[in-house]
């Protein structure tokens, strides 16, 4: 018998996951914070957001509905609608995605449905705000759910970059510093990176960003994830040393001054709550009871957990490691569930599984379901845009030169 991922949340033995995650999303969109399933670690967004109500009439709806109204909303507006899906996004969500993959992937794969009028994003908010920055002026961009955001970009906001920025500005004396933000994170720190000569990055290109940034002046500002910032960095022979982790609470970011003078990569505090989970206990453990696995983990991880690993990677890279594989190999790996299991799924001659034995996806992207998608392509069939997102028009023209830096520098693979 196959188990959904609501059947495991629940049935996890000693799980630290909620098992409320099972629940539908919308009994939760109210309320502050990520919602089940989310890490103790994470911190409630200020201010809360607010989203529209799903209609109690597509909460009642059955399932089988809910996607003969999809199908129907797809066939109606053809070639004028374009669906992104996030390799994290729930299975029963993602069919209907026209491009899936990766957010560096979904960034470039927008622009190439230039004829599209509606771009439908079922990811997370700081996703479609891209979107909406890199569309043409008379496109919309919808996100399904409006409270499917992200722990880690909220961990970064504009007005603690700022002082950050203003306190090494005045150190260091120089515009040798040069602001990577990774794309988890809202427009406007992307549009900071933009006006202050910085770059967005993303998992896929983020050794390529950095040795650009190199290029550009002595050192980095890396936010809002410490561990693509350190992982990267160290791949490419900075010593940890030149990698302190400042504190944007303290008055003088909670580092020496000598330490601060001779860093290379400044590092955010910030990290995601479903990549911190993994361990290196979980990689002995995995490589015990199949001696000859493989492990491959995103860099999101810990840096102990990339160490330890064979091998660790962007989700794409994730995807053509395991593809490269033989068959009859078994493949550990360290990244969100639902991309594993649908990994597992494409390659039933190989034994692939999650490192970790509790089973949480992300909670903000498991959101999206498919009573939002209902509810948003039947609005655009009655000629009605809900749930857009709308970067303002300044933020939006700062964040396009960063967002345009990143696409400009090719994964290495690529």
């Amino acid at each position: 018998m196959t188990l959904s991922i609501n059947d495991l949340i629940v049935s996890a033995p000693g799980s630290s996951c909620d098992g409320e995650l099972a629940k539908s999303p919308w009994e939760f969109d109210g309320f502050p914070g990520y919602g089940p399933g989310a890490s103790e670690d994470d911190l409630i967004p200020e201010p809360v957001v607010r989203p529209g109500q799903l209609p109690a009439a597509y909460q009642r709806m059955p399932e089988d509905e809910l996607h003969a109204r999809i199908r129907a909303a797809k066939q109606t507006l053809g070639h004028r609608l374009v669906i992104l899906g996030h390799f994290y996004q729930r299975d029963e969500v993602v069919q209907y995605a026209d491009f899936v993959g990766d957010s560096f992937q979904l960034a470039n794969a927008a622009l190439t449905r230039p004829e599209a009028e509606t771009i439908v994003f079922c990811g997370v908010h700081f996703m479609a705000e891209t979107a909406d920055i890199l569309a043409r002026p008379e496109q919309h961009v919808i996100l399904p759910n409006l409270a499917a955001g992200c722990s880690m970009a909220d961990m970064a906001d504009e007005d603690s970059v700022e002082a950050a920025w203003e306190y090494l500005t005045q150190f260091y004396g120089d515009d040798d510093t040069i602001p990577v933000t990774y794309m988890n994170s809202s427009a406007a720190l992307k549009a900071f990176c933009g006006r202050n000569g910085g770059i967005v990055c993303t998992s896929s290109n983020a050794s390529t960003v950095l040795e650009w940034a190199f290029e550009q002046g002595r050192r980095v500002l890396f936010f809002p994830d410490q561990h693509l910032g350190r992982n990267t960095a160290k791949a490419m022979g900075v010593p940890l040393e030149q990698m302190p982790m400042i504190n944007p609470r303290a008055t003088d970011l909670g580092v020496d001054a000598g330490v601060l003078r001779d860093a290379r990569v400044l590092l955010w505090p910030g990290f995601c709550s479903v990549h911190k989970r993994f361990t290196v206990a979980q990689i002995e453990q995995a490589r015990a009871q199949y001696p000859d696995c493989k492990v491959i983990v995103h860099p999101e991880s810990p840096m102990p957990v990339v160490d330890a690993a064979d091998a660790a990677g962007s989700t794409d890279a994730i995807r053509k490691f395991i593809a490269a594989q033989p068959s009859g190999s078994v493949i550990a790996v360290g990244t969100e569930i639902n991309m594993v299991n649908r990994l597992a799924a494409e390659h039933p001659d190989k034994t692939i599984f999650c490192l970790d034995p509790v089973v949480c996806p992300c909670s903000t992207m498991y959101r999206i379901h498919p009573g939002y998608l209902a509810w948003v392509l039947d609005g655009l069939v009655e000629g009605e845009v809900r749930n857009q997102i709308v970067v303002d028009a300044d933020v939006a023209t700062h964040a396009k030169v960063a967002l345009e830096r990143m696409l400009a520098a090719l994964p290495k693979d690529d």
